[in-house]
């Protein structure tokens, strides 16, 4: 079984729900996620969605932390392309120095959305081949060796010890594995794309003063119930989202199971729909440890980061409950 267990929540909006309420829901999650003896509970930078009322990681991080008192804290990720390095050191640096020893740096190289996302924030899709460098400048600002910028600092960042994770889309797993840093890899649906690259970064894993030997966190969709029907109820509101984006253009808030269920579907959204259910982790306490055990022989990963949204709470936080007693936290 895979030693530890994390949770990444993206603070999905739902119906009849202000965005208010999603941020306040990944507090609480937080919480529990800390009594249950998960080991990190990451949230993650989504701009102008309508599903998601995560925009601003370091914001809601610090929200998170100042809720808690053990949980190791972070974002999964900060997409680096959209920033500059020295704010985004300074941002983390803030953090740490507030919560010491608890802050995480999860970093991404995407870039937003749509056009009109990539515009408002003054990037373009080019920005995101620019990630490498980006990475580097963000580690000068912290351990004080960036030359471009003399008589510059990252104030409280510089000489602070703060963890950073490259979260693997494309060529991630091969910048993880220059930069010496831990790789976060998913998602479980794809296990073989997953498994190879866990292998290119464990064969050009480079020590580092960042990190001496790989570290792999594989990131998933699991849903844990009393039936396989019920788990996977828990998997229809995310998977008609994803679907109704792909034929609309939008990623809508999440909707009850029930009316998921009742909608009357075009061919191609049935396909999307179905396609958007299919390889998730889900069933029974039993079925699900199995398969996670199968994911462990596959990739060999230290760590899984889980990222289940759905509509209703109550299955959701039973569903993290009953995740937690499988792995034994």
């Amino acid at each position: 079984m895979i030693r530890r267990l994390s949770i990444l929540d993206r603070s999905r909006t739902r119906e009849g729900h202000e965005a208010a309420q999603a941020l306040r829901d990944t507090v609480e999650l937080a919480r529990l996620a800390e009594d249950l003896g998960y080991h990190r509970f990451w949230v993650s930078e989504h701009h102008s969605v309508p599903g998601v009322a995560g925009s601003a990681p370091t914001v809601l991080a610090a929200a998170v932390a100042g809720a808690t008192r053990r949980i190791r804290v972070g974002t999964g990720g900060v997409m680096l392309p959209n920033h500059q390095p020295l704010v985004v050191a300074e941002q983390f640096g803030v953090l740490e120095a507030l919560f010491p020893g608890r802050i995480d740096m999860g970093l991404g190289r995407s870039v937003g959305f749509t056009n009109g996302i990539r515009r408002a924030l003054g990037r373009d899709t080019g920005d995101a081949d620019r990630f490498e460098e980006q990475l580097a400048e963000l580690l000068g600002w912290l351990d004080g060796s960036q030359r471009a910028h003399p008589q510059v600092h990252a104030r409280p960042a510089e000489g602070l010890r703060i963890p950073a994770y490259v979260l693997a889309t494309g060529e991630g797993a091969g910048i993880a594995a220059r930069a010496g840093l831990p790789l976060v890899v998913g998602d479980l649906r794809a296990r073989g794309r997953v498994t190879e690259a866990v292998e290119r970064y464990r064969e050009e894993f480079r020590p580092s003063a960042w990190g001496a030997e790989p570290y792999v966190v594989v990131s998933g969709t699991v849903a844990v119930a009393g039936t396989p029907e019920e788990a996977r109820r828990i998997l229809l509101p995310e998977a008609w989202s994803v679907a109704h984006s792909r034929t609309r253009g939008s990623f809508p808030p999440l909707r009850p199971a029930e009316e998921v269920e009742a909608l009357a579907m075009t061919p191609k959204e049935r396909e999307l729909y179905e396609g958007a259910l299919a390889g998730h982790v889900h069933g029974t306490e039993e079925q699900v440890a199995a398969e996670l055990a199968e994911v462990a022989g596959l990739t060999g990963a230290d760590e899984l980061l889980v990222t289940t949204s759905t509509y209703d709470r109550t299955a959701l936080l039973d569903s993290y409950r009953r995740l937690a007693r499988i792995t034994g936290l």
